[in-house]
């Protein structure tokens, strides 16, 4: 445990990274997330022995975005059984954008990873429930229990944005509707994953989310099993090899530790013996990533010798 990352030197160091934030863009294709404020920083770090520590707008909420793709695998596997899934969706990187339908021809139908919208799209399809509250309902209750916090929810206006703009989504669904991939109402599934992905969290709360994929999917306070040792292990891997995008390569190459990016800005990371790490800055580089995140994750990784190669 690096417990010289104090509250003091996480602020400085959140500092140094400020200036990181005008060198990208706020989300504009979604309303509500244009209104972010790229100058709203926030890091927590959750340790496995329970102790945390945290800077900059720490009560600030954002939406979960695509980091709700590793939570939805993991309620997926736990619903179907790894056959079932990764029957449906390969286990592969790619290089594309994470919006490409163009893999999909090749496959067909069958997206290369769950961490890409085809693949999280398929997975969210998989989630047992008959409508898509009874999903998102479950997908709470879960996140609940990762977090020990009943009072997380989703955001309607952005759920609502996004729905009724998410035309390639509509798309992506319906070619694999085709291929049998997907089952059921294509509205309903799309319904489902912009209420999932409209999940909204703090950086301590997402930290918190971190240490429990670290801690094995066990609990950090009562040891209990919230998901199962290798299903938790399946997860991280896809964070390291698909977490950051099409960018996921160099990320590893620079941090080198298991991280999910959302276009909201936030980054969750999860490193086996030490903890979670969330940090939120709204501004995104050209592939999506937040630039605030990316930078400071470099620099925590590089001081403490936090890569896992």
């Amino acid at each position: 445990m690096k417990k010289d990352i104090t509250q003091d030197i996480l602020e400085e160091w959140l500092e140094n990274v400020r200036p990181y934030a005008f060198d990208g863009q706020v989300a504009n294709y979604i309303p509500a997330l244009s209104r972010q404020n790229p100058e709203e920083l926030a890091v927590a770090i959750q340790y496995l022995n329970g102790e945390s520590v945290e800077a900059g707008y720490t009560e600030a909420t954002f939406t979960l975005q695509s980091i709700s793709k590793v939570i939805a695998l993991a309620l997926a596997l736990m619903d179907n059984g790894e056959d079932y899934v990764f029957d449906r969706v390969g286990m592969e990187p790619t290089g594309d954008p994470f919006h490409s339908i163009y893999r999909l021809e090749k496959t067909p139908g069958k997206p290369l990873n769950p961490m890409i919208n085809a693949g999280a799209l398929a997975v969210t399809n998989m989630i047992h429930g008959d409508t898509p509250d009874e999903k998102v309902g479950r997908l709470l209750s879960f996140i609940h229990d990762l977090t020990d916090d009943h009072t997380i929810g989703y955001n309607p206006e952005v759920a609502s944005n996004e729905f009724e703009t998410s035309f390639l989504n509509r798309s992506l669904l319906f070619y694999m509707k085709q291929h049998r991939i997907v089952k059921g109402s294509v509205e309903e599934t799309l319904d489902a994953y912009t209420k999932q992905c409209a999940i909204e969290v703090n950086v301590c709360q997402l930290a918190r989310i971190g240490a429990l994929f670290a801690n094995g999917g066990r609990d950090l306070e009562s040891g209990r099993s919230i998901i199962p040792k290798h299903l938790a292990r399946i997860c991280k891997t896809f964070m390291v090899t698909c977490g950051m995008y099409d960018a996921s390569g160099s990320f590893a190459i620079k941090v080198g530790i298991p991280a999910k990016s959302g276009v909201s800005g936030s980054v969750l990371a999860s490193l086996n013996h030490f903890g979670g790490i969330a940090v939120y800055g709204p501004s995104l580089d050209e592939k999506g990533n937040s630039v605030v995140g990316l930078k400071l994750l470099e620099l925590l990784s590089n001081r403490y010798d936090l890569s896992i190669f």
